[in-house]
């Protein structure tokens, strides 16, 4: 299950980047993980390396999954503005990132994200608006069970052949369907610890607990 999720969202930060970033955010590897003090955080260094490229990852917690889509996808924009900031040379946050000032908010505000302030962190509670709800609605963002159910569609309604009900032509649900999307996703374990982490690449990656290198699981 969590392999679908993990093509759900890599799928969704391509669709977010275009839509809000005009396509000009990196990559970043895509991890679900434990992480129950926070809904999702990204690394300020470019911890994963691919054949000589390297990648910040942005980890969604685990924990949380249960949530709303639009929560779910709240948080991964979240990130990418986030993102967008390092990229761009822009201080938002303060107190080793704990702390959002009014500049993230401004980055957040203007793609669709509602930004609230709480002590401590600063303007950082996020929350879906309505026209971020109808993007993720007009992308077939709703669930990743209907994302693998559409085998990884992600285009508005009218590409590609499918209809603005999800692409099913025909009376027995069957026309028009497109064939499932296998998982790009890959799982690493730490041969010490036995802690596992998804990617969405092959990449190089350490277990800072142990000190060893995660193996990839064929």
């Amino acid at each position: 299950m969590l392999s679908e999720h993990n093509g759900f969202l890599e799928e969704a930060f391509r669709i977010l980047n275009k839509v809000y970033f005009d396509d000009k955010l990196p990559e970043a590897v895509i991890t679900i993980q434990s992480s129950q003090r926070t809904y999702g955080h990204i690394t300020v260094g470019e911890v994963w390396r691919d054949e000589g490229d390297t990648y910040h990852e942005i980890n969604i917690s685990a924990e949380y999954l249960n949530r709303p889509v639009e929560n779910i996808i709240s948080t991964l924009l979240h990130e990418m503005c986030h993102l967008y900031a390092m990229e761009n040379g822009i201080k938002e946050t303060s107190n080793n990132g704990r702390y959002h000032n009014k500049r993230f908010k401004e980055i957040a505000e203007a793609r669709d994200l509602k930004i609230s302030h709480q002590r401590y962190i600063g303007w950082s509670v996020t929350e879906p608006t309505e026209k971020l709800k109808s993007t993720i609605k007009e992308y077939h963002l709703n669930s990743p069970i209907e994302y693998v159910r559409m085998g990884g569609y992600a285009g508005a309604g009218g590409d590609n052949g499918a209809d603005g009900d999800g692409g099913l032509n025909g009376t027995d649900g069957t026309e028009g369907k497109h064939p499932k999307k296998k998982s790009s996703t890959r799982k690493y374990v730490c041969p010490g610890c036995h802690n596992s982490v998804r990617a969405t690449k092959d990449v190089n990656i350490l277990c800072m607990d142990c000190s060893l290198q995660m193996v990839k699981q064929e």
